[in-house]
């Protein structure tokens, strides 16, 4: 009798415990169904309205709508093109126009057709239409992470001891309005000479220490198959190399891109890692689904990179769903940036208290999968520098004082570690 006594106690404690747990999601529980989505049926037909409009005026096919070179090739640049399929108001026809003469631009068909043009806050039109602010004074620097100091040979980016960056192209299916490396895009795609990677290859073979390189740009899905193939094929025969990650949003802004050729080159050359770029729940569609599988198919893993940007994605709400939808399609949160100020970019800019509480509301309230590191780059070229909330209250020689997800503060113990001599004969 007291064994059941005790067993319907526990139970009892046991639901009331879950009752506590489900309302400390309640909130985000009464709000995730109003963020836009990119999987929401009423975004889908929108989605293709805007579509239709596009194989309408660039007289084309749902095949040509499929290749990404077909993509590549009709990026929307020019405001003529881009009235014809979205509604602006004069004010913001300006502000294209102006912004143009100092800041390039371009949009794939893809990703426009993402774009609610009857929200002024779309975040889709934010990321990839030019406004006005853009021009506005800011204290916003052309290369605030010194990548002009720490180019060693070729075109390399070289920070930490054991890896770096091999900077590949200037070109991207979509010129995004936050674009960390707006000083390389110009006013014409430009690939690296295959004599600058080449030099790149060299300096890799000639520094053993380095186990880990991204090929990034611009985007590295920029590149012809071809180049693709040679780069890793190059790369793949240095034995001190580990394995080698891409740098690509093209799953976000030209899924297409995920062509049967070219995962085809990236299968020869495991282990491959592909880093890209998801800021918002709405850039998650059926398409970028898709891309995204068939990499994971394929044997590549995906890590994301947000970009805490204001406006966009500075919601604990935002930023969970997020990284929920994602972990859907298989890719991993892995990080979320602060954002740089890059001139022309600094009304994109957070507070640092923004990304705290974002991830504040992560720990616990989610599964670990789902929680990427919240990275401040240090200024000049200094590396990235993780952030947390703090949970180490104080430290003391046996114990510490910790703050659970929840708030509750507890001790717990911290014993000197005994040398495994000591108790090992």
């Amino acid at each position: 009798m007291e064994c059941l006594k005790t067993a319907i106690t526990s139970r009892e404690i046991s639901l009331e415990r879950a009752k506590q747990l489900k309302s400390k999601i309640q909130d985000y529980l009464d709000v995730k169904d109003s963020i836009p989505k990119g999987m929401a049926e009423k975004f889908i037909e929108k989605k293709q309205d805007l579509k239709q409009k596009m194989l309408s005026l660039f007289n084309a096919t749902e095949s040509d709508w499929d290749d990404w070179q077909w993509q590549l090739e009709n990026r929307i640049a020019d405001v003529d093109t881009l009235t014809k399929i979205i509604s602006l108001t004069d004010s913001e026809i300006e502000a294209v126009k102006s912004v143009g003469k100092e800041f390039r631009w371009g949009v794939s068909p893809y990703y426009l057709s993402l774009v609610d043009e009857n929200s002024k806050y779309c975040p889709i039109k934010l990321l990839s239409i030019p406004t006005s602010i853009e021009l506005a004074p800011s204290d916003g620097l052309i290369d605030p992470m010194a990548e002009e100091f720490t180019n060693p040979a070729g075109s390399i980016t070289r920070r930490y001891p054991d890896r770096l960056i091999i900077n590949v192209t200037n070109e991207c299916a979509m010129y995004c309005r936050h674009c960390q490396r707006r000083r390389n895009i110009g006013g014409t795609d430009n690939h690296v000479s295959r004599a600058k990677l080449q030099e790149s290859v060299d300096y890799i073979r000639d520094n053993p220490e380095i186990r880990d390189v991204l090929i990034t740009g611009g985007d590295a899905f920029a590149l012809p198959d071809s180049t693709i193939d040679w780069l890793l094929g190059e790369l793949y025969a240095i034995d001190s190399l580990e394995y080698i990650r891409l740098g690509t949003r093209t799953l976000v802004t030209m899924p297409q891109r995920i062509s049967e050729n070219l995962l085809s080159i990236l299968k020869k050359y495991p282990p491959i890692y592909v880093n890209t770029h998801f800021n918002h729940p709405i850039e998650i569609t059926k398409e970028s689904k898709e891309a995204c599988e068939k990499l994971a198919n394929a044997g590549i893993s995906i890590g994301n990179q947000a970009v805490l940007l204001n406006g966009i994605n500075n919601d604990k709400f935002v930023m969970r769903l997020l990284n929920h939808e994602m972990l859907k399609i298989r890719v991993r949160p892995y990080y979320i940036f602060h954002a740089k100020k890059i001139i022309g970019t600094t009304h994109f800019n957070t507070s640092i208290d923004d990304g705290i509480e974002i991830m504040e509301y992560l720990r616990g309230y989610t599964s670990g999968m789902a929680i990427p590191t919240y990275i401040v780059n240090a200024t000049g070229g200094k590396g990235k520098t993780p952030l947390f909330p703090n949970y180490l209250i104080s430290r003391g020689k046996n114990n510490i004082k910790i703050r659970t997800w929840e708030g509750e503060v507890i001790n717990y113990p911290n014993y000197p570690t005994v040398p495994i001599e000591e108790f090992i004969e």
